[in-house]
This record gives C-alpha cells, sequence and structure tokens, in this order.
C-alpha cells in the first residue's frame, strides 16, 4: 500500500512536469550551458577578469573637470589647494610604482587561476552529469527488464497454482511461485522510484526546475579513450589537473603581493597636469601682472622615509599563507596520485565484472535455448522455462550495470587526467554523419 502511495506522488508531481528526453551528448551539452554551478564558476572568472582593470586604473589617465568660480571679498584665497577659477581641468596617473605594478601582476595572475577553476568546475559538472545519466538509464534498463519478466512470473504462478489443484505439484511450489513473483514486482517498484529520483537529480544538474525530469535516451557511447598504463595516467593527472594549475597560479599570485609589500620604500613618480581659466576681477586688483590661461605638467615625485609597519606585517602574513598554500599543493598531488592509482584499478575491476557478466549471460542464454527445446519436446513443464527467462532478465540487468561500471570508471580517469571535456567532445564529433 504505501509502495503504491509513493508511485502514485511519482506519478501526480511527473503528470504537471516538462519530460526532456535526451541523449548522453545532449545532456552534457546543456549542463556546460546550464548548469548553476557551471555559471558561478564562470561569474567568478569574469569577476577576476575585471579586477585586473581595477589594479590597472592607477596606470591610466583620469582626467577631471570643474569649475572653481566664487565670489571673493578681499584678497583671493585658495579653495582647496586651487585659487578661484571659472574652469578647471587636471589629470593624473601613476608613471612608476613598484608596488601597484605587483599589485596589477598578481591580479592578472589570479584572473588566470580563474581560467583553471572554471574549468575544473566544468569538468566535474560533466563527470556529475555522465554518472547521473548513466544511473538512471540504469534502473530504466532495469524497470524494463522487470516489467517484461512479470507476465512469464505470472505464468508460472497460475501453472504452479494448477499443478497444485491437480495435486502434481506441492504447494510449497506455488508459494515458492509466488515470493519470485512478490520479489519482482518489489523490485520494479524500487527501479522505478529509483529512476524518478535520478531523472529528477538529472533535470536539476541541467538547470531545470526539480518538477521537471530526464528521461535517457540510449545513444552510441563514446569511445572514451584512457591512459595505456597507470603511471601515464598518473603523470598526466599531475600535469593536467585543473585544481592544481589553480593552486599553482595562486602560488605566484602572493609571490607578486609579497614583491609589492616589500617595495613598499621604492620611490613612487606620478604625473600631474592642470589647467585653470581665472577670472579678472579677483586678481586684477592685487597684481601687476594678470594672466587668465594658466597649465601645469610635471612630475610628482614621492620618496618614502618612514613607511609603517602595515606593510611588514602585510608581507609577514602573505609568507605565512605562501607556506600554507605549498602544503596545500602537496596534499593535492597525493590525492590525485592516489585517486588515479585508485580509479584505474576501479576500470581493471569493472572490466573484469563486465566480461563475466557477459559470460553468465551467454551462459543463460544457451541454457534457455536449451530448454525450449526440451519444453517443445514435452520433457520439462513450462514454469522451467519461465524461470529460465527471469534468470536471463536478471543477467542482462547485471550486464547493464557492468557496462555501466565501466563507463563510469574511463569517465572518472579521465576527470583526473584533465582531458574528460576535450574526450566527449572528441566523441562527439566522431559519432557526427
Amino acid at each position: 500500500m504505501v509502495r503504491f502511495a509513493a508511485l502514485s506522488v511519482i506519478s501526480a508531481v511527473t503528470a504537471c512536469a516538462a519530460v526532456h528526453s535526451l541523449t548522453l551528448d545532449q545532456t552534457l551539452e546543456l549542463a556546460s550551458r546550464q548548469n548553476p554551478d557551471v555559471t558561478l564558476a564562470r561569474l567568478d572568472e569574469e569577476h577576476a577578469q575585471e579586477g585586473v582593470k581595477v589594479a590597472l586604473n592607477p596606470f591610466r589617465p583620469k582626467v577631471y573637470g570643474g569649475s572653481g568660480l566664487a565670489y571673493t571679498y578681499g584678497y583671493p584665497n585658495s579653495i582647496e589647494g586651487n585659487a578661484p577659477s571659472l574652469v578647471q581641468v587636471r589629470t593624473d596617473m601613476e608613471l612608476y610604482n613598484r608596488p601597484d605594478q605587483y599589485t596589477l601582476s598578481s591580479a592578472r595572475e589570479i584572473a588566470r587561476g580563474s581560467q583553471f577553476g572554471a574549468q575544473a568546475k566544468a569538468d566535474e559538472v560533466a563527470y556529475q552529469t555522465a554518472d547521473l545519466f548513466l544511473t538512471a538509464s540504469e534502473f530504466e534498463h532495469q524497470a524494463d527488464t522487470l516489467t517484461n519478466q512479470i507476465p512469464s512470473l505470472k505464468k508460472v504462478s497460475e501453472a504452479m497454482q494448477a499443478a497444485v489443484s491437480e495435486g502434481t505439484e506441492l504447494p510449497l511450489e506455488q508459494k515458492r511461485a509466488d515470493v519470485n513473483l512478490a520479489i519482482s514486482q518489489q523490485r520494479l517498484e524500487s527501479a522505478q522510484l529509483d529512476a524518478d529520483y535520478y531523472e529528477m537529480m538529472l533535470a536539476v544538474v541541467l538547470g531545470y526546475p526539480a518538477q521537471d525530469r530526464v528521461k535517457p535516451v540510449d545513444s552510441a557511447t563514446p569511445p572514451f579513450e584512457t591512459p595505456a598504463t597507470e603511471p601515464e595516467a598518473a603523470d598526466m593527472a599531475l600535469r593536467n589537473n585543473r585544481q592544481l594549475r589553480q593552486m599553482q597560479s595562486n602560488v605566484f599570485a602572493k609571490q607578486l603581493d609579497l614583491r609589492s609589500y616589500q617595495a613598499a620604500r621604492l620611490p613612487k613618480i606620478d604625473l600631474v597636469a592642470q589647467y585653470a581659466l581665472f577670472a579678472k576681477y579677483n586678481y586684477q586688483n592685487y597684481f601687476q601682472k594678470f594672466q587668465r590661461n594658466n597649465f601645469q605638467i610635471g612630475a610628482s615625485i614621492t620618496i618614502p622615509l618612514l613607511v609603517g609597519s602595515a606593510a611588514k606585517g602585510l608581507a609577514e602574513q602573505t609568507a605565512t599563507d605562501l607556506a600554507k598554500l605549498r602544503i596545500q599543493m602537496d596534499q593535492v598531488r597525493n590525492r590525485i596520485l592516489a585517486d588515479t592509482r585508485r580509479d584505474y584499478q576501479q576500470y581493471q575491476k569493472a572490466e573484469s565484472i563486465r566480461k563475466l557478466s557477459q559470460l553468465q549471460l551467454d551462459l543463460a542464454r544457451e541454457q534457455l535455448s536449451v530448454l525450449l527445446a526440451q519444453f517443445k519436446e514435452g520433457r520439462i513443464p513450462m514454469s522451467r522455462v519461465e524461470q529460465a527467462r527471469t534468470e536471463e532478465g536478471d543477467r542482462w540487468i547485471g550486464l547493464y550495470e557492468a557496462q555501466a561500471q565501466v563507463t563510469r570508471a574511463k569517465l572518472a580517469i579521465l576527470r583526473e587526467t584533465g582531458t574528460l571535456l576535450a574526450s566527449l567532445r572528441s566523441g562527439q564529433g566522431a559519432q557526427q554523419p
């Protein structure tokens, strides 16, 4: 009753939701465009790129215009350092400032590192999407197989009931047939519930509402090419891992920050220029010679004598951050090596299980063929044939699961080596007519 209620709820929810039937290629393409985490990573990348403009600002000329016109009684005093004028225009720009130059280089390096971060998130989302697709597809295949099994099991149950009534079979055999039927029905309900959940999660990953569902559509799986050996995979992972490359970029940015703080004692040179148009009535009664148009251009040189303790403190903090980053990088390297080794072992194990599942399926199919021949000759009852059909269906389910595990293991290796998206795109291109 509870299972029936759960299935009823699923049916009610999906009835008012959109169902998207997609192949693996289509699913991955949508994930690269619509996934919220990928979108957030790209926004972080754009934010870092705009940070370069902020750091570049001191080295770009800025022009300010206005007026210092004011009523003057008596001697024309200056207002905020400027003489009373009808029009004022001034500009300033840094010509030489080593701390700010290091800050600019650091911002550029952070922006470069954010690109690796966005790529790493895209790789992770692609793997997550492919894994959800494979899992949802597994449960769909399982539900289809079990749906085909149940009519055969019902036939066995009915045949056993007739045989028990005739006295040719024990009641225990009827109970066994009923239990087998109940087990398959329960497995079917569980597979349908699991399929609905993973189809919902797949929709969420693609940026659809949780009410929507994404139905996996069978298509040719791209021939994912993995490194030939485990050492080759580990070496490629260390060279291409996006997270490690982002951390290396962050280390370089911190080194530039450290140089910026250490350069606080260096002189600074700024470009200064201004123009002012004076009014005669402010000056003609006080100065023998008066000039209305006034222009100045030059360089302002500042030599720090005492810079305080902030620069030293910031340099020490940055040195501490660098030490932490290097430790974290060592941890990431060890994790990459361990995960790559584990993924490669999982791939070998999954491939072995797939081969065994294929052998078991071949055996089940041969057994079914033999039993069908014996049934036609009247040598065995129909129940034996239907049980063999059920076993064949179970072997098909096992083969689906084994094939999905092989694909998952390959995807995990490609994710670690940083070639997942490239492999997916090359696989999509290979499938184009």
